[in-house]
């Protein structure tokens, strides 16, 4: 399985408050009406100008905060097709895969808008651009399994039972 996109670039110790500030959880409803304010503090307009596939990539420990699913599920509805930083908050980890989107912990030469290819199956970051390419530990087949169905609830949905019984 193979993500292709630009990159967008952050730094160290992104929240998921800078994902999706905690102050609109009284007055946004949806979902489909957070998209918009995506990263809107860090890069404003970001829910409307990221493209399918697009990559994130950060430094370290990405995600840390408060525990809401919602910044992981938000990436991916946005469009972000994985996200590469040096290291990540644990939770934000595990509800990224709970959703379906890839998160690979790696470090990477790139600039805003370097063209990156991130391939889950053999475990390779590449800045097509720069021709830079590191390695990571690929995902364990369970987890695959979970982040190729599009999440846990995708997987049971269609299977009826979780990856692992």
């Amino acid at each position: 399985m193979r993500v292709r996109g630009r990159a967008w670039k952050l730094g160290d110790h992104i929240t998921t408050d800078h994902i999706i500030p905690g102050r609109l959880k009284y007055k946004v409803r949806t979902l489909e009406e957070m998209r918009r304010y995506v990263f809107n503090d860090l890069i404003p307009g970001f829910g409307e100008r990221v493209r399918p596939g697009d990559v994130i990539v950060a430094g370290r420990n990405f995600g840390y905060g408060s525990s809401r699913e919602h910044a992981a599920r938000l990436l991916k509805l946005v469009g972000v097709g994985a996200v590469v930083a040096e290291s990540f908050a644990r939770i934000f980890y595990r509800n990224a895969i709970n959703v379906g989107l890839p998160v690979v912990e790696a470090k990477i030469e790139v600039e805003e808008g370097d063209m990156m290819e991130v391939d889950l199956s053999t475990g390779t970051v590449r800045n097509l651009w720069k021709g830079v390419e590191v390695l990571f530990r690929p995902f364990p087949p369970v987890i695959m399994e979970i982040i190729k169905e599009g999440g846990i609830e995708a997987y049971f949905s269609k299977h009826g039972r979780f990856p692992w019984e």
